[in-house]
Parts: C-alpha cells; sequence; structure tokens
C-alpha cells in the first residue's frame, strides 16, 4: 500500500515545556455514579492547586474529574479545572488521558497509596481556553502531558507541541 505524501520518520517532536500542574483532590468525597456499560463512573472534585511555567504562573481554583474506571489497573480521566494567573487572568483547561498501571493499582491509589514510578504511566492531551487578552495565546497551543501520582494527587507536566518561535 502506497501513501501519499510519503511518510517520513519523526526523529523528534518539537515541544515546549508550557507549565507544571499539581492538584490536590478530594478522593473521599468522589460522587460514585456506579458501574455503567463504560466502566465504574466517579466523579472526584480538585479542591485546589498550582501550576507555574516560564510564561504563566498561578492557583487552581476549583474542579473535577469525571473517571473511567477499568478493572483494577486502567481508567480514563476527563479533567475540568478553573485557573486563576497570579495577575488575575482566568483560564479553563480541560484534558482527558489515561491512568494504566500493573495489576491491583487503581484499589492502591484509593487507599492513597503511592506507587512506584516504573509501576504505571499518565499521560494526557490537554486544551486551554482565555478570554484575557494577555493569554489568549493559549487558545491556539496544543498541549500534551504526563503525570506522577502522590497517593491520590497527580503532577502533570505540560508540553506545546510545535510551538512557533517567538
Amino acid at each position: 500500500m502506497r501513501t501519499w505524501p510519503p511518510i517520513e520518520p519523526m526523529e523528534a517532536l518539537s515541544h515546549r515545556h508550557l507549565l507544571t500542574l499539581k492538584l490536590t483532590v478530594d478522593a473521599p468525597g468522589a460522587a460514585i455514579i456506579g458501574s455503567t456499560g463504560s466502566g465504574l463512573r466517579s466523579i472526584v472534585p480538585v479542591v485546589s492547586g498550582t501550576f507555574a511555567g516560564e510564561r504563566l504562573s498561578g492557583r487552581v481554583l476549583h474542579g473535577a474529574d469525571w473517571v473511567l474506571a477499568h478493572g483494577d489497573s486502567r481508567m480514563e480521566i476527563d479533567v475540568r479545572l478553573i485557573m486563576e494567573t497570579g495577575d488575575g487572568a482566568k483560564i479553563y483547561l480541560t484534558y482527558q488521558g489515561e491512568f494504566r498501571g500493573e495489576p491491583g493499582a487503581l484499589p492502591a491509589l484509593a487507599r492513597g497509596e503511592v506507587l512506584a514510578d516504573d509501576s504505571y504511566s499518565l499521560s494526557t492531551r490537554a486544551r486551554f481556553e482565555c478570554g484575557d487578552k494577555r493569554y489568549s495565546w493559549l487558545n491556539d497551543v496544543h498541549a500534551v502531558g504526563t503525570g506522577t501520582q502522590s497517593g491520590f494527587n497527580p503532577t502533570y507536566q505540560l508540553f506545546e507541541i510545535a510551538p512557533l518561535a517567538k
């Protein structure tokens, strides 16, 4: 099968660190919807957090994670946050992704255990919305991220993909 145009292997993906996002979630306050045809659905409140990067920093005001668990080692995440920069701009951040761990990883997280870094992966794709002109550039950002867990609280490194030279 021929592809057109020919596909060249990607040697490097142009990216730039955008921000580090640290969240505090209220796992005991989760609304458990229950087992649906798609998996075990719960909605977990995000009660606070911080974000910091070269071009923006501030705090997370609130949000939630619409979690869909599959068995004891995989979950889909769908997070929506309201963030505020240090100079008062409001930003809406939404990201979706997946947590994959060794068998038993999700029950361990639910107990607040810290997992070994090499026992799971957490990856996301993110989109931003901002009406403040100082941060309107975020509306065009395509970002991906990786995360780590400290108990149930995640920390993400988000990267802007193929950033424009400025």
